[in-house]
This record gives C-alpha cells, sequence and structure tokens, in this order.
C-alpha cells in the first residue's frame, strides 16, 4: 500500500494497487477449466497413443517380454518393409514436386483465360472424393482389359492407329484341313500349288460374331481361264453355324477370311503376297506356280491389350498418378491465391525492362510465390509420409508387396494374419520421426514470416 505525505502532518494511506487480471480478463483458475477438456482430449487421443506406441515399438510379438531394438532392426531388413521405406521415399520426393508444379501452371495460366474459374472448379472438383472413392474409380481406369480400363482403352486406341492388329488371334486348322503348322506361328500348305488347282486354305477357331466388318459368303476358287496363268484360292472360315457342313468344302453358309495374309513362299523366300477379299478370295501372279502357300503369324498373334498398369513396375507410379489427380487442385487453390497478392506493377516494371514472359515468371512471380510454394509443399509432403487408402485399394493383392508404403505396411504388420504390434508400433515411431523434421522446418518457416 502506498502513502501520502503532507506538510506538518502525518502520511495518509494511498489507494490501493489495481489487481493484475490474466490476458483474458479472468483468473487463470477458470482458464484452466476450460482448457482441461481439450488438454484430456488432446492426451487421450495424442499423447497416450503416441507414448504408448513409443513403449510397445520394445516388446517381443506378445507383448509380454523386452525386445530392445530388434523391431527397429527388422525394419531396416525385412524385404516388404525395406520396399515400403523405398516407395514413401519416391513418394514423397514424386507426388509433392508433381502436384505443386501442375497446380503452380495451373495457376498461372488460368489467370489470363476467361473460363479460368471454370477450369478451377473442374480441377478442385476430385478434392470432393474420398480416398476410398478415388481408389475404387482409379482401380477400374487401369484395368487391364480395353473394355473396361479408360487408360487401356485410350492407349490400345493410339496404338492400334499406328500399328493395325491381327483379325484373326484364335484361328487354326484342323487335322484333316490340308495345312500344317509352319514354325513361329504361322501356318503352311502340305503340297505346292498349280494354276491348275485352286488353293483351299480352311481354318476353324474364330466365332462368326467375331468376323471382321464386311466379311461375306465365301465364294469357291474358279481354275482355269479365270485363274489367267496365276493362282487362286480362298481362304474361309470351315465352320456352319448350326452344323451340317463339310470339312475342306465351301459351303453356302460360311464366311471369307476377309483381310487374311497369304505368302507364297520358294526355297524359304517369300515371292508373292496377296490379302483376301471380303469373300476369302484371293489371286497370286504366274510366280507362285509351284510355291507353297503360308498364312504368316501377323494373322494370328493376339491383339494388343495395353499396358499392365497395375504391374509390379508401374503400380507405384500409377497410384502417384491417382493421387495427383486429387491434390493437384489443392496446390492450384492455394497458389491461385497468393498470385492475386503479387503486386502487379512488379510484373509489368519486369515487361517494360524488357523481359519476355518466361522470364518474368522464373524470376519475378516464382521468387514472389516462395512463401506459398512452401507451404503447398510441406503440407503435401506430410500428406503423402501417411498415405495409405489409395495405394490399398488401387494395388491388386498381386502387386501389393511391390506397391507397399509405410502406412500400409503399418496395418499389414499390426492386423495382418502374423500380426506382430511391436513391428507395427517401431513403423509407427519411424512415421512420427519422419513427419517431425517436417513439422519442424514448417514451424520455424511461419515464425520466422511472422517476425518479418
Amino acid at each position: 500500500m502506498s502513502t501520502a505525505t503532507t506538510a506538518g502532518g502525518p502520511a495518509k494511506p494511498g489507494p490501493p494497487a489495481p489487481q493484475r487480471k490474466s490476458a483474458t480478463g479472468t483468473r487463470k483458475v477458470i482458464a484452466a477449466g476450460f482448457l482441461l477438456p481439450a488438454l484430456v482430449l488432446l492426451g487421450a487421443l495424442v499423447v497416450y497413443p503416441i507414448g504408448y506406441s513409443v513403449y510397445r515399438s520394445f516388446l517381443d510379438q506378445s507383448g509380454s517380454g523386452f525386445a530392445g531394438f530388434d523391431n527397429y532392426v527388422e525394419i531396416f531388413t525385412d524385404d516388404s518393409i525395406l520396399t515400403a521405406v523405398k516407395n514413401n521415399a519416391v513418394w514423397v520426393v514424386v507426388a509433392p514436386a508433381v502436384s505443386t508444379v501442375l497446380g503452380l501452371i495451373f495457376a498461372v495460366l488460368t489467370e489470363r483465360v476467361s473460363w479460368g474459374t471454370a477450369f478451377k472448379l473442374i480441377v478442385f472438383m476430385p478434392m470432393a472424393v474420398s480416398m476410398l472413392a478415388a481408389g475404387i474409380i482409379f482401380r477400374l481406369v487401369y484395368e487391364q482389359d480395353p473394355d473396361r480400363g479408360v487408360a487401356n482403352a485410350v492407349w490400345v486406341g493410339v496404338h492400334d492407329t499406328f500399328a493395325e492388329s491381327s483379325g484373326f488371334p484364335k484361328a487354326r486348322p484342323l487335322p484333316v484341313h490340308p495345312l500344317k503348322p509352319g514354325g513361329g506361328g504361322s501356318f503352311v500348305t502340305e503340297k505346292p500349288v498349280s494354276a491348275a488347282s485352286p488353293a483351299l486354305l480352311p481354318l476353324v477357331g474364330v466365332a462368326p460374331a467375331k468376323m471382321p466388318d464386311g466379311a461375306r459368303p465365301a465364294k469357291a476358287p474358279e481354275p482355269g481361264p479365270a485363274a489367267e496363268g496365276g493362282i487362286t484360292g480362298t481362304a474361309w472360315l470351315d465352320f456352319t453355324r448350326g452344323g451340317g457342313g463339310r470339312p475342306n468344302t465351301v459351303d453356302a453358309k460360311e464366311l471369307g477370311l476377309k483381310g487374311i495374309t497369304v505368302e507364297a513362299v520358294k526355297d524359304g523366300r517369300v515371292v508373292a503376297t496377296a490379302r483376301a477379299g471380303a469373300d476369302g478370295s484371293f489371286s497370286l501372279p504366274a510366280s507362285a506356280e509351284g510355291a507353297l502357300l503360308r498364312l504368316p503369324a501377323e494373322n494370328f498373334r493376339e491383339p494388343y491389350n495395353g499396358v499392365n498398369w497395375l504391374g509390379p513396375s508401374l503400380v507405384t507410379p500409377a497410384v502417384i498418378g491417382s493421387y495427383v489427380w486429387m491434390w493437384a487442385g489443392f496446390a492450384m487453390v492455394l497458389i491461385a491465391a497468393g498470385l492475386a497478392s503479387v503486386p502487379r506493377e512488379l510484373l509489368e516494371a519486369a515487361r517494360i525492362d524488357g523481359a519476355n514472359e518466361w522470364q518474368v515468371f522464373r524470376r519475378v512471380t516464382v521468387p514472389l510465390l516462395a512463401p506459398v510454394l512452401a507451404v503447398v509443399l510441406v503440407t503435401l509432403m506430410i500428406n503423402v509420409l501417411k498415405i495409405f487408402d489409395l495405394v490399398y485399394i488401387i494395388a491388386p493383392g498381386s502387386a501389393q508387396d511391390d506397391a507397399n508404403v509405410l502406412a500400409l505396411q503399418l496395418y499389414r504388420s499390426s492386423f495382418g494374419a502374423d500380426s506382430h504390434l511391436g513391428v507395427g508400433s517401431a513403423i509407427a515411431v519411424l512415421l512420427l520421426l519422419l513427419v517431425i523434421p517436417v513439422m519442424f522446418f514448417n514451424i520455424r518457416r511461419m515464425r520466422r514470416e511472422n517476425r518479418g
């Protein structure tokens, strides 16, 4: 208590000092009471699971004995877990970088078009889809069958535009037919052909519904004058729907093998080539006299079925592609927000000084966006470290070991057929240790920006 003195008299007590209050204007006990439920939940849902995971990582499979660092040693010696570690490294390097670069490109380019808002909406829309739903979508997209998988349907369409596919992959002769295997998947006639005897090349093994478009009923070849000194013949499907046909005979309801390639071979050398018409008929020049007729293997090779996207070598890039499809929109929206705050006078000044658009982008726009790009990159890095859903859903069982990541391995080690909670807890601790440096970097960057 302060006192005041007056001339010639005793000191009088002054007014009491004001009581200091907390920043919120309330007592600390009341503030702690409000914080207590949140602290209890934080401890129960975050602190306790982390502490128990660290403790459990030092126990054996049963949880009753101390294992030391054996579980951590297994992480770096087990082939399946090592694959998960390697794949996680690929994810951390590739997925955030590709998503951020695409988001930057989309954000910069959409600023210059009138329909930029609509484009941003379309690109951002996958963010509304859950990881589970996206995994199911891309499992269908990557189907091997081109009739079901969109990726292979496009790939096969492009391939078939530049490379003609076979029309008769399952065709073959019967033992009663005048054809025999010629090596390499081809078939040859048993005897040389002549102009006096038209060549008959019957095959089976093609469903009538799979015949080429435009195939017409086969026409029996005519010998003699019609050949005009050359070789005539017919290649046809020696099968009559409903039965009743005769082998080695062109029956009325049997279709010609439209487009099949026929070669005349003498002494191992092709002397003439022809293609069958819609009715299966073909003709060869007089030089084919006495040659063997060969149906080359190109007539019978299997159709191109595209790429095995979910095979061992491509499954990780395929799953990363689905992740980029989802998160490129997130990166684009954040970068576009940062781009909107870039001073336009700086860009115009660079253009006036003679910089072209690429130089303006590289030397002005990107440096000014560096803080935003760092936020996006760090956020995505943290996100991919715990990626689980996409890999679990998209990768088939045969390729799941090749697509394995740490979060998936944590699940498999903890709850799989041969579960080992000690190893699973060690993987969880490893994931925590991998996230901490990224979080530390992010916090330091935010504090530095706040001080600036």
